[in-house]
């Protein structure tokens, strides 16, 4: 079970190369030395904000001009999103894994384009979607070429503004794709509970984090934040850089007592 456990992990956004430095030498460091495989992820742009006037990111040039000089210095692999299908070739050149916003998880065009690069695509289960239907979604994305199919759950719409885990979910979505990754923290979030902005019950997210890895999840996604109170997105709902290496200890008992009980999934 578990045999190479994933972590994605750094800010929501790329707000400076000296933020994402530190976060991703940080995360690095730790994922060696409790034996995870570590996914830098930063987005260069965030087209669904819900405010017109929120920080959106450096946008693509620029943004993949950071992502591809970290990469390289840090010798790490590295994830983004994107958001039109315009977009994926030159995203492709520089990443090792396309991922697909929650609110596009169905955009036809933009899961084919990601799969013909014949790279791994993560899709981010949309809050609107049942775990039943990603079926469709990783047809897709086989059927454009992609090397691995990756869903990610993060929660489901329950009334306004909430989110809510069904854990069942994940079992269910490894009936489709090649692994299933739980975000921790979108998990977290009130949509647009900040009045133009989203909110986040921060303190929940250790509780999901184990209950996640105890269902049997091949990865995590993190969004962390050296100050989370001063991010520029999602900062509610984000991780303090400081509380990562307790988690990720707490992550690496579970893993081996889960083992130790030959329990596989």
């Amino acid at each position: 079970m578990l045999e190479k456990f994933y972590i994605i992990a750094g800010p929501c956004v790329l707000e400076s190369p000296e933020i994402a430095y530190k976060i991703g030498e940080t995360l690095k460091d730790l994922c060696h030395k409790f034996g995870f495989h570590y996914i830098f992820k930063a987005s260069f742009d965030k087209a669904n904000r819900t405010s017109l006037y929120s920080y959106r990111g450096p946008g693509l040039e620029k943004g993949l001009e950071i992502l591809a000089k970290l990469k390289s210095d840090l010798e790490i692999p590295i994830t983004t999103d994107v958001h039109e299908t315009w977009q994926v070739e030159k995203v492709a050149e520089v990443v090792d894994v396309i991922q697909i916003p929650a609110f596009l998880c169905r955009q036809t065009d933009l899961i084919l384009s990601a799969g013909r690069t014949g790279k791994i695509v993560n899709v981010k289960k949309g809050q609107f979607l049942s775990p039943w239907d990603t079926k469709y979604i990783v047809e897709k994305a086989r059927a454009g070429g992609a090397k691995e199919v990756w869903l990610t759950e993060r929660g489901t719409t329950f009334g306004y503004r909430n989110l809510v885990v069904d854990f069942r979910s994940l079992p269910i979505m490894k009936r489709f794709a090649d692994k299933v990754i739980f975000d921790t923290t979108h998990s977290v979030q009130l949509p647009g509970g900040g009045e133009g902005k989203s909110e986040g019950e921060r303190h929940f997210i250790p509780y999901l984090t184990r209950a996640s890895v105890a269902v049997g999840v091949d990865g995590l996604f993190m969004e962390v934040h050296p100050e989370p109170d001063k991010a520029l997105c999602d900062g509610p709902n984000s991780l303090p850089l400081a509380e990562i290496p307790k988690i990720l200890s707490q992550v690496r008992k579970l893993i081996d007592a889960l083992r130790d009980v030959g329990i596989s999934t």
